[in-house]
C-alpha cells in the first residue's frame, strides 16, 4: 500500500496522463505546471475530443533535470507504467516486432516558443520493429519512411549530429532515384537511405539505440535539456519571457500522416488568429509528417481544400473543432 501510494503521488505531481483509459480531469491543471500543449491535451480530453493517449511530464521536472542531469527513478517507473497503460488502450506493444506502438516526444512550455524547442517522432522504431510496422499496416513504404525520419530527428535532436549531414545523404538518394520530392522515393530507396543515415552516426562516432525505452528516455532528456540551449535562452531574453518553471514534455501515441494519399498533417485554428473571425483557418500536407509543414519541404494547401480531397476526414475534423 505504501509503494502504491508513493507511485500515485509521483503520477499526480509529475505525470499527467491523458486520452484512452486515463481519467478525464474535473479541474483544468495549471498551465505553468503542464505547459500550453499539456493543458490543451487535458482540456480536449475533458470535452470529448478524440485525443491519442499519452502523458505529460511536468515543468518542475525540467528544473530537476537541469540540476541533476536526470530524472528520479520513480519518475522513470511512472513513465513505464503509463506506456503499459497505453499499450492496453491501443492493443499494441512498445518494441514489438509484430505490431509496434510508437510515440512522439514534444516540448511544451506555458508560453509558446516557436522553433526553439525540440520534437522527436516515431520513437520505438528499429530494424525489427520497422519490419513489424510494415507487416502490421501492409504498407512497407510508410514503415521505412517513418524509420528514416526517426534516424534523422534522433541524430540531430538527441545526439547533436548536424542536420546537414543527413540532408546531403538525402539529396544523393533523391538524385539517384530521379526524385524531386521525398514522396517520390520507393521502398528500396528508403531502405538505402536508412543505411546511409546509419553511416552518418558512425562517421560522428555515435550510435543509434535500438532499444525503444532507451530511445524514449534519451528523447525526454533531450527535450528537457533543450530549455537551456543558447537559442532558447536568447529567445526568452529577446521576447522578455520570464517567470517560467521550464518546459513540460509530452509523450503521445503516434498518429501517422505519411501512410499515403489518404492521410496527412497540418496546422489549424478554430478562428482566424489575425482577425478573430469565426472561420476555420490553417493548412495541411498530404502524405507527410508534422515537421514537413514547418520545414517548408513541400508547399502546404489551405485547409478548406481538404473538403474536396478527403471529405470524410474533413467532416470529422470539423466535428472536433466545433
Amino acid at each position: 500500500h505504501i509503494v502504491c501510494l508513493q507511485i500515485n503521488t509521483i503520477m499526480t505531481k509529475y505525470i499527467y496522463p491523458f486520452g484512452g483509459s486515463a481519467p478525464k480531469p474535473t479541474v483544468d491543471p495549471d498551465k505553468q505546471i503542464v505547459g500550453g500543449k499539456g493543458l490543451g491535451l487535458q482540456v480536449m480530453s475533458k470535452i470529448g475530443v478524440d485525443v491519442p493517449p499519452g502523458f505529460t511530464l511536468t515543468t518542475p521536472l525540467c528544473q530537476v533535470f537541469a540540476k541533476d542531469g536526470d530524472l528520479p527513478p520513480e519518475v522513470w517507473k511512472g513513465v513505464r507504467e503509463n506506456v503499459i497503460r497505453i499499450e492496453k488502450d491501443m492493443g499494441k506493444k512498445f518494441g514489438s516486432s509484430k505490431n509496434p506502438l510508437l510515440f512522439s516526444c514534444r516540448s511544451g512550455a506555458a508560453i509558446s516558443m516557436p522553433g526553439m524547442m525540440d520534437t522527436v517522432l516515431n520513437i520505438g522504431l528499429n530494424d525489427f520493429t520497422t519490419e513489424g510496422l510494415a507487416k502490421a499496416t501492409g504498407n512497407e513504404r510508410f514503415a521505412w519512411d517513418s524509420y528514416r525520419r526517426l534516424l534523422d530527428m534522433f541524430g540531430e535532436v538527441v545526439l547533436g549530429i548536424p542536420h546537414e549531414d543527413f540532408e546531403k545523404r538525402f539529396d544523393i538518394i533523391k538524385e539517384e532515384a530521379n526524385a524531386s520530392n521525398d514522396v517520390d522515393l520507393g521502398v528500396a530507396d528508403l531502405k538505402k537511405l536508412c543505411e546511409e543515415y546509419k553511416k552518418v552516426y558512425l562517421e560522428q562516432g555515435k550510435k543509434f539505440p535500438s532499444d525503444p525505452y532507451e530511445q524514449l528516455h534519451a528523447c525526454v532528456k533531450a527535450v528537457f535539456g533543450s530549455w537551456m540551449t543558447p537559442r532558447a535562452v536568447k529567445y526568452r531574453e529577446i521576447n522578455n519571457v520570464k517567470s517560467l518553471l521550464g518546459t513540460a514534455t509530452n509523450i503521445q501515441t503516434m498518429v501517422f500522416g505519411n501512410m499515403g494519399d489518404d492521410s496527412g498533417t497540418g496546422v489549424a485554428f478554430s478562428r482566424n488568429p489575425s482577425t478573430g473571425e469565426n472561420i476555420l483557418y490553417g493548412e495541411y500536407l498530404i502524405n507527410a509528417q508534422g515537421e514537413d509543414v514547418v520545414a517548408g519541404i513541400r508547399t502546404p494547401q489551405p485547409i478548406f481544400r481538404m473538403k474536396e480531397v478527403l471529405p470524410a476526414a474533413y467532416d470529422k475534423f470539423l466535428q472536433n473543432v466545433e
